[in-house]
């Protein structure tokens, strides 16, 4: 899988997705040492506090309710990659 080659500089995740579902994919990352460290945003019609509480236990950095507003995603997106710069 192109996951097994490269490491993204972030990923963004919907729930429900065919075969993984979001958490399934984000427990993945966060337990791979090569890739813990890729900040995740999750972008979900899911707005309920369990499917957010669960998201953060898991280690999602943002989660975001759908609709989303562009200038919100990038604004995240812009802050997560510069904290990565100066970690």
């Amino acid at each position: 899988s192109w996951m097994a080659q490269s490491v993204p500089d972030l990923i963004l995740l919907d729930i429900e997705m065919p075969r993984m579902d979001g958490y399934e994919v984000a427990s993945y990352v966060r337990s791979e040492e090569r890739l813990a460290g890729v900040p995740i945003i999750m972008i979900t019609s899911r707005t309920g506090d369990k499917h957010r509480e669960r998201a953060e236990e898991i280690g999602v950095n943002r989660y975001l309710g759908k609709p989303y507003q562009e200038a919100e995603l990038m604004e995240n997106i812009g802050e997560l990659l510069q904290a990565q710069e100066s970690a």
